[in-house]
């Protein structure tokens, strides 16, 4: 049997996104072992800040599945809605659909009536459906009823940024998944002189990673100065 692959749209590109590769804090334990969990098959309601690594965990979940030989399709809405909503046909035998940024159909009243006629599909069609939004339930304003109704339906969970306190081991945590040699001296060197958000330290890790192999150098103080 052929491996499905996931269908390309024009905002899909191939990343590397991993269950594995996120770091969770203790705040965010629950929801990731649950994503984990290939015998939880419900549909997931996830909400965040920008910095939560919603996008990160359903790209994460797309690769998981297609690990699996199971189809996956992710769909960030904010773009998705250049295109129509025709996008939305017969996606419902899709095994797994993840549909980024709900906040942003909100009052646009045909994508809203296209999600919620989507949710209703794929409940026959026992496709399994993870929405994120950059907001909880209570504080979305949706113009169709039944759409908040089903939403409602759907177990609701937090995903948390990075704390403070955590930046420090979730960056150790990405270097030594990445194969990346960072020295607690410099890690902290990093943490401590740089924009203190896990996306932009992983981007400036993979800049020393590159850098440090062209110029054949290990990843040093110095070395960071000239990054950062």
């Amino acid at each position: 049997m052929n491996k499905p692959k996931q269908l390309t749209f024009p905002w899909n590109a191939v990343n590397k996104s991993s269950l594995e590769g996120f770091y969770s804090s203790e705040d965010n334990l629950h929801v990731v072992s649950i994503l984990k969990d290939k015998t939880f098959q419900d549909d997931l309601f996830i909400y965040g800040s920008k910095e939560s690594g919603k996008t990160y965990l359903l790209q994460a979940m797309c690769n998981s599945y297609s690990s699996l030989n199971k189809s996956s399709l992710y769909i960030p809405l904010k773009k998705a809605m250049d295109y129509g909503v025709e996008i939305f046909e017969s996606l419902e035998n899709i095994q797994l659909i993840c549909l980024d940024g709900i906040e942003n159909v909100i009052s646009a009243i045909e994508w809203e009536k296209a999600i919620f006629n989507l949710i209703n599909k794929t409940l026959i069609s026992k496709s399994r459906l993870i929405i994120t939004s950059s907001e909880d339930l209570e504080s979305l304003n949706f113009s169709l009823p039944d759409l908040e109704s089903r939403l409602r339906k759907i177990e609701s969970y937090e995903l948390t940024p990075i704390q403070d306190k955590d930046i420090l081991d979730a960056l150790k945590y990405i270097s030594k998944l990445k194969s990346i040699n960072l020295g607690d001296k410099e890690a902290r060197y990093l943490v401590t002189y740089s924009q203190r958000n896990i996306s932009n330290l992983v981007q400036i890790l993979e800049s020393l990673d590159q850098l440090s192999m062209e110029m054949k150098r290990k990843i040093t103080i110095p070395l960071i100065k000239e990054v950062i």
